[in-house]
């Protein structure tokens, strides 16, 4: 019960062409990879130092 053998993945393989058929499987993919791209970019600005403006106002004299 450890790792699936070729037989397990043909079988979900069949089920997800069962499912979303043929022609959308594709779109399907790409909408798949446009949001790991997504993910990968977002990885790379949180590890970009962020730089804060100190935009303090002046403090009045009132």
């Amino acid at each position: 019960m450890g790792s699936f053998s070729l037989m397990h993945w043909a079988i979900v393989l069949l089920l997800v062409l069962l499912l979303f058929g043929a022609g959308k499987l594709p779109k399907v993919m790409g909408d798949l990879a446009k949001g790991v791209k997504s993910f990968k970019a977002g990885l790379k600005d949180d590890d970009a130092p962020v730089m804060v403006e100190a935009s303090r106002k002046p403090a009045s004299d009132a």
